[in-house]
């Protein structure tokens, strides 16, 4: 392992986790096992959960997994071969990008919570394991994919720095700013569903998330 790695393979690194995570999984999924578009169901949206409605349950944990794992590969990558965490940071700020701004899709992608969850695994995989169990209790109590997501993307920050305060750790600040950025940027892209919530007219588990 490098203490540090140059500025050109840094930025090679970094580009490599874009491009891994705007690999649309939900789309090629959803082709190859059905023939359908997810663009073009529900939704319109190319994560796991209208690519289920899309194509059944195979296609929804496919891409469910593959979301994941997209995010999970560059930052391992990352962490295995340098101990920076501000690139670390940079390497699973670029996979959740990628996911929510893919360039195969004209920069019109999901919206990153599977790939999200994804990054945290290797890096904070506490956090991880927390965040998705406040998730899964938000999601039993209201029923709402949406509305779980987001506020488990909220929590975000609150868990990174309270977990490493239990363990006696400090965060490096480029950390924080990455869990704040990630539920920002998270919330954001469900844009959409906070005006169906606010309306009353958001469909629960089995409707448009």
């Amino acid at each position: 392992m490098f203490n540090t790695l140059t500025p050109n393979f840094s930025l090679l690194l970094i580009l490599f986790a874009y491009l891994l995570g705007s690999i649309p999984f939900g789309l090629l999924f959803a082709r190859w096992l059905t023939g359908k578009d997810p663009r073009q169901h529900g939704s319109g949206n190319i994560g796991a959960t209208n690519a289920m409605r899309t194509g059944g349950k195979k296609v929804g944990i496919f891409t469910l997994l593959a979301d994941i794992a997209k995010g999970a590969l560059p930052v391992a990558i990352a962490m295995s071969i340098q101990d920076d965490p501000r690139i670390t940071n940079a390497v699973a700020l670029a996979a959740f990008l990628g996911h929510i701004f893919p360039i195969y899709l004209k920069f019109k992608g999901g919206k990153g919570v599977a790939t999200m969850f994804g990054v945290l695994i290797p890096w904070l995989p506490w956090v991880a394991i927390a965040s998705f169990a406040f998730w899964i209790i938000l999601f039993k109590l209201t029923r709402y994919v949406s509305l779980a997501s987001m506020i488990a993307g909220l929590l975000l920050p609150l868990l990174a720095w309270g977990l490493a305060s239990l363990q006696h750790q400090t965060l490096h600040a480029s950390t924080l700013i990455l869990c704040a950025c990630l539920a920002f940027l998270m919330i954001a892209r469900h844009n959409e569903n906070i005006k169906r919530l606010w309306q009353g007219t958001e469909s629960k588990i089995g409707g448009k998330s």
